[in-house]
């Protein structure tokens, strides 16, 4: 139920210059690492978009500005957690988008939901999700948070709310609309 509105993302889709694939990441650090790192070396894409389930059930689309490279104490659905609390032993504090989340959160406006921006993900998967992103795919990756469906948000208001946001996104990238 929960992957609705990413079935209306896939039917909208970007446009026809834009090969969208959408995958399911498991709630595992380790299984989490190597999937991103697969994404990134056979893939190569040019921007990947994290989408996540924000712990608040207010309607709010959250745009995550950054990924924080410590503090990962919280175990997973195997009962593990990153070696030192740690995404990257070698890699720097936080990396940042190279989206400017702030200009999209300033130019897109989505009917029922509001949309605010962040620089704090939350140091559990989500966080660690996309700081390995960021690092392998050196600051092209998104990060989205946004609210479980509702009477208010429906898989197809929030199906269409990322379309908005990530041709916002990719137009950032020097990608145009066909």
């Amino acid at each position: 139920g929960c992957f609705l509105y990413l079935q209306e993302l896939s039917k909208r889709g970007l446009g026809k210059n834009i090969d969208l694939r959408i995958m399911q990441l498991p709630v595992v650090y380790q299984k989490v690492k190597e999937q991103i790192f697969r994404i990134w070396t056979t893939l190569h894409p040019i921007l990947t978009v994290h989408v996540g389930l924000a712990s608040s059930a207010k309607a709010i689309i959250i745009l995550e500005q950054c990924g924080k490279n410590k503090g990962y104490e919280e175990m997973d659905a195997c009962g593990f957690h990153p070696e030192g609390g740690c995404c990257m032993l070698d890699g720097p504090e936080k990396i940042e988008s190279t989206i400017n989340m702030k200009t999209i959160w300033k130019n897109i406006s989505v009917d029922g939901i509001d949309v605010i921006f962040s620089r704090d993900a939350g140091r559990y998967l989500c966080d660690y999700t996309y700081y390995t992103s960021l690092y392998y795919g050196s600051g092209r990756a998104a990060f989205i948070h946004v609210p479980p469906l509702s009477k208010s948000v429906t898989a197809d208001s929030l199906g269409k709310a990322l379309q908005t946001i990530i041709l916002e996104m990719l137009e950032q990238c020097g990608v145009r609309r066909e």
